[in-house]
């Protein structure tokens, strides 16, 4: 089954970005989604406003996730799906930090509270689907702490391993990490078999360009944001978009979007 899914930083709302504040920006970032006609949309530092305003311009789409502290406080990294295409088996939460179970813990020396939101999706027949799903994980890794860093990815591996073990899920992890290529958070997931996204580039992810911007564009630089298959998922094609939209960047990230194809999971419910 095929997959378009993106991984894209909104920028939260601080208002002395000024021309670029969030209240400017919901239609460019709307416009950004929209020309790719992703599957999934992963989305980083959104605040529960945030989705309420993309959720009119977003209309054949859903969503899941909850805040980084918990309900609808502060950032989310919320997983937006079209109906058409899918529907939810099961999701949740977990924090990055030494008790995942309670969000809004500060993890391994971590500058905020990180965390990862999952949902398990089928694959709906009208859809163009086999049956087959996609469980996807996003996370926004910390900023500042390299030990948060790669404790959080291996955190989020061991999530990932223990489901496909119950599940056979085909999975991608999207998110933003804050790191660059050959940080040890990246070597980790394909050092055990995760497919880099940005391998579909000529050149790989030496090649990627920034994924940070700044509200500056330009891509001089390497990416910080990725997309990552479980092993057996073929990735097809990746692109970073880094075009304008009603005259503007919609964000000081630029969205990422690949195409993946999965086969059927060995377990729809469970």
């Amino acid at each position: 089954m095929e997959w378009k899914v993106m991984t894209f930083n909104l920028r939260t709302n601080v208002p002395s970005d000024g021309d670029n504040a969030w209240p400017r920006r919901p239609k460019a970032v709307a416009k950004a989604i929209l020309r790719h006609d992703p599957d999934v949309v992963c989305v980083q530092e959104a605040l529960y406003a945030m989705l309420l305003d993309l959720a009119p311009l977003l209309p054949d789409y859903a969503w899941v996730g909850e805040g980084r502290r918990g309900g609808q406080a502060d950032e989310f990294c919320a997983v937006w799906y079209k109906n058409s295409k899918a529907s939810v088996a099961e999701y949740g939460s977990f924090g990055l930090s030494e008790t995942p179970e309670r969000l809004g813990e500060l993890g391994w020396g971590a500058d905020y509270p990180r965390m990862c939101t999952w949902v398990r999706l089928n694959g709906t027949a009208d859809g163009g689907g086999d049956g087959g799903g996609l469980t996807v994980f996003n996370t926004h890794l910390d900023h500042v702490s390299e030990p948060a860093q790669v404790n959080g990815m291996r955190l989020i591996m061991g999530r990932i391993g223990e489901l496909r073990a119950r599940t056979g899920a085909s999975v991608v992890l999207t998110g933003d990490f804050n790191v660059g290529p050959a940080h040890a958070a990246v070597r980790g997931l394909e050092q055990a078999g995760y497919v880099n996204g940005y391998s579909a580039l000529p050149g790989g992810a030496a090649k990627a360009g920034a994924t940070f911007h700044d509200f500056r564009g330009g891509e001089a630089g390497e990416p910080i944001d990725y997309i990552f298959a479980s092993p057996g998922v073929a990735v097809q094609r990746i692109e970073v978009d880094r075009g304008k939209y009603e005259g503007r960047y919609p964000s000081d990230h630029y969205p990422v979007c690949a195409v993946l194809t999965t086969k059927p999971d060995r377990a729809k419910t469970g």
